[in-house]
């Protein structure tokens, strides 16, 4: 009788095991999860990138509206492009790096570094599944801070949208920007940036960039919360040809037009 019960223990454990190490390899053998799209990151300025697209010969006059737009689009690219140089540079060579899978913590971690003027960087960005989501967060470290979270967010798995909240920087790890976004994949997507400086005379000012159908196939809705004025920019992706609305630039609640070659026209 003692030695069925030994053999019924000996078994039980051996099943025990085996389960264990069943789940823990089908854990590792898991796909990390799926790392949001670089768009839900990274805003497109393309359209409004170069000034020189106008016919420098010709009377700025003639360029008005598109170049009120340009120069609203041309403002945030900039600040964008300066303040969050490193935050988007850590962001980008994540896709160049494979994912190792942590048992202990249950999260999937990409370890590399990243240059940006001259200055390397150890980042580690981290991921794990939270019901139907993905929770993130990004670590960044140099020869003067260690394991600054400078940014962490939020995805559905799906991929349909997600948002990240941003800190300033090390020296003043305050909320800076939120940035939400989503996409259907077939036609429509959006990325909005949002100033989130708590206090900040800015606070809730936003730039909203996004894809659509009709004849108008982009647009940036561009708040100005200090002013309480909203900047409508619509424009086709193709001929460029395009119109905006402001009422403080204005006076007016009017459209604005422009065409193919950016010059000023009477909205049809």
């Amino acid at each position: 009788m003692n030695s069925l019960k030994k053999t019924a223990a000996f078994v039980l454990t051996g099943i025990i095991l085996f389960a264990i190490v069943l789940v823990s390899c089908k854990k590792d053998d898991e796909p990390a999860p799926p790392l949001p799209p670089q768009s839900s990151f990274v805003m497109s300025f393309d359209d409004f990138s170069n000034a020189s697209d106008t016919l420098v010969q010709r009377e700025a006059q003639t360029y008005r509206n598109w170049g009120h737009a340009f120069s609203m689009v041309a403002g945030w690219n900039a600040i964008i492009t300066a303040g969050l140089a490193v935050p988007v540079a850590s962001f980008l060579e994540a896709f160049n790096h494979e994912a190792v899978y942590h048992p202990d913590e249950n999260n999937w971690t990409w370890s590399y570094n990243v240059s940006h003027a001259g200055q390397t960087y150890e980042a580690e960005l981290t991921g794990y599944f939270e019901a139907d989501s993905v929770v993130w967060e990004m670590r960044i470290s140099s020869n003067s801070f260690t394991d600054f979270l400078w940014y962490r967010g939020k995805s559905h798995t799906d991929q349909t949208g997600g948002y990240w909240i941003l800190m300033d920087q090390p020296s003043n790890p305050q909320p800076l920007l939120k940035i939400d976004w989503y996409q259907d994949f077939d036609s429509s997507a959006g990325l909005r940036y949002t100033n989130v400086v708590p206090g900040g005379p800015e606070n809730g000012g936003y730039i909203f960039y996004g894809i659509t159908t009709g004849t108008f196939d982009r647009f940036y809705n561009i708040y100005n919360k200090g002013q309480d004025n909203l900047t409508d920019i619509e424009w086709d992706h193709t001929n460029l040809n395009g119109r905006i609305q402001d009422p403080a630039f204005y006076d007016d609640s009017d459209w604005h037009c422009w065409n193919t070659d950016l010059q000023d026209i009477i909205c049809p």
